[in-house]
């Protein structure tokens, strides 16, 4: 049985992780604030605050573990892009990075933001230049940038998974999808901006799926997790006002669009990264 630490396994993305890995018969560590309900092979280690834990603390979670999948990290929408939280979950995770391998870890398993990457490109891909321009894409950039460094020294098996945009089961009434839903359910008009911006957006659930396989596989950095599929936010807005036959109370352009807010942000996908000698040469 493979044993895996997974942080953040309560969260959005990191649920749909579990649920994968559990599929798998995976023996899971989950680093919980109170113990919850959970399958049998779910060990839970109360912790008030994974990013100020103490090495004792960390030093219990990556005992006898195979795999770390690092899913934790500061994301209150509306607020992550700009909190100065980022940059605790920046100096935490490399304290966990650095423990697990003291532990023996033998893979560590991230999960970046295609905020990392220089968006005017447009159209992602693994090679396009890391430029953010948000504390919360230049702390995970930084994270994957240690990281990298850290585990090839110590000879340790690492991925970068990069997530896009998500939607799904578990998502917070603020973003976007359950906004519109829970507008149109009470027949009540939704506050759109102009809807143009082309984005990539995959259900959680598939990025639950991908995450875990990659992370149970030998793939090695960065891994964009997304649809690879263009679509404008009106047209997925549409698709969800379909559910509800009420098209008519989509207001595009009630809200201003975001100066800042890219055109286009769409991935190229892989499930499978450099090999391991191609990528220590890079």
């Amino acid at each position: 049985m493979t044993r895996v630490l997974l942080t953040g396994g309560a969260g959005f993305v990191g649920r749909q992780i579990l649920a994968r890995l559990l599929e798998r018969n995976c023996g899971v560590r989950l680093p919980v604030r109170k113990p919850v309900t959970l399958a049998p092979q779910v060990e839970q280690i109360v912790i008030e605050d994974l990013f100020t834990a103490s090495s004792t603390q960390l030093q219990q979670l990556c005992s006898d573990i195979d795999v770390v999948i690092h899913s934790a990290w500061y994301a209150v929408p509306g607020k992550y892009l700009t909190a100065d939280e980022n940059i605790a979950c920046l100096t935490g995770t490399l304290q966990l990075a650095q423990t697990a391998i003291h532990a023996g870890v033998a893979r560590f398993v991230g999960i970046g933001t295609c905020f990392e990457y220089d968006l005017a490109s447009g159209y992602l891909c693994i090679d396009t230049p890391i430029a953010p321009t948000t504390l919360y894409g230049a702390c995970k950039a930084s994270a994957f940038l240690s990281l990298s460094q850290l585990m090839s020294r110590e000879e340790r098996s690492f991925a970068w998974c990069r997530l896009f945009y998500l939607y799904g089961e578990g998502e917070s009434e603020r973003r976007l999808v359950p906004y519109i839903r829970t507008r149109l359910a009470a027949g009540e008009p939704a506050q759109l901006t102009s809807g143009r911006q082309i984005r990539d957006y995959m259900d959680v659930r598939e990025a639950g799926i991908r995450i875990a396989d990659v992370a149970l596989s030998d793939a090695q950095g960065p891994i964009n997790i997304c649809s690879g599929k263009p679509i404008t936010v009106a047209d997925l807005a549409r698709r969800v006002a379909d559910e509800y036959a009420r098209q008519d109370l989509l207001l595009f352009g009630a809200q201003a669009d975001r100066h800042d807010d890219p055109p286009c942000v769409v991935g190229e996908p892989g499930m499978i990264a450099l090999c391991d000698a191609e990528w220590r040469k890079r």
